[in-house]
């Protein structure tokens, strides 16, 4: 199935750490809502995804230095986006004839640099561009309320390098240390994106529904068939929602962090005044 015959598309809209994964992966399972993967995620300057360092640019602190390092990679071409996006097409279409995929607030405006690289589209406006490569295109916004417990799992996954946890066997975990810094730009990062998906969306006329996290993690299976059904997704009135197989990733220690990042942003407040 390809996209030429994709009569329905939608873009999962969502920053890091927000309950995308688990939103998509139960879409994907259900068959009939296309295989929302993140597809635009590497950065045109490196070809590769957002490395931990690249969240924090423009942070002068010592923490940035104990983060892994950036591979420059190869910048990206634009045959190399139209071959991503073939693939995409390919990979992402369920046989219903519906296309998902997922795009982080982070990376959007480089995806619009790479929809002008088209045959045909390097005059277009965005939404034209849009509209051209993804027909019928629809938007599902994902927020997730808790901003401290979204930057701690961000600030933990770009330390570990783990994104998910589906239960399996792994190793010994790798050691993570608190910063008040960090956590605190990744705070206001994550807000400031959230806020620029939700105005940009309200400045255009993509037919768009949001999803909280917080609701959805409450009846995982209700609320991503209550997607299905907005989407108009032909077939949703016999699709399956199976029950999540990810596991949350939050624990004790995220739990501390929270508390001691509370009480270290009143202590921070209280010398500013």
């Amino acid at each position: 199935m390809t996209d030429a015959a994709a009569s329905l598309h939608y873009f999962v809209a969502a920053t890091p750490r927000s309950g995308s994964t688990l939103l998509c992966e139960l879409l994907k399972a259900s068959g009939v809502a296309g295989r929302p993967n993140e597809d635009f995620q590497a950065l045109r300057a490196t070809s590769r995804s957002r490395q931990p360092r690249q969240y924090f640019d423009g942070v002068n602190d010592a923490f940035v230095d104990r983060l892994a390092p950036t591979d420059p990679g190869h910048a990206e071409t634009a045959a190399e986006f139209a071959a991503k996006l073939a693939a995409s097409r390919e990979a992402g279409t369920t046989p219903n004839g519906v296309y998902g995929t997922k795009v982080m607030w982070g990376y959007f405006d480089q995806l619009a640099e790479r929809l002008a690289t088209l045959p045909g589209l390097a005059g277009a406006t965005l939404p034209e561009a849009l509209e051209a490569t993804f027909p019928n295109l629809h938007i599902v916004q994902i927020r997730r309320a808790d901003k401290i417990g979204q930057a701690i799992s961000l600030w933990t996954a770009v330390q570990t390098l783990t994104w998910r946890d589906e239960g399996e066997q792994r190793g010994p975990e790798p050691e993570v240390f608190y910063d008040f810094a960090a956590i605190d730009h990744l705070v206001k990062l994550q807000t400031s994106h959230e806020e620029a998906w939700t105005d940009w969306l309200g400045r255009h006329d993509f037919p768009t529904k949001v999803v909280e996290y917080e609701v959805l993690a409450e009846a995982p299976q209700e609320r991503v068939a209550e997607v299905i059904a907005w989407l108009g997704v032909p077939g949703a009135e016999s699709a399956e929602v199976p029950a999540p197989k990810m596991r949350q990733q939050s624990n004790g220690r995220s739990a501390e962090w929270a508390d001691r990042y509370r009480a270290d942003l009143e202590a921070a407040g209280a010398t500013q005044a």
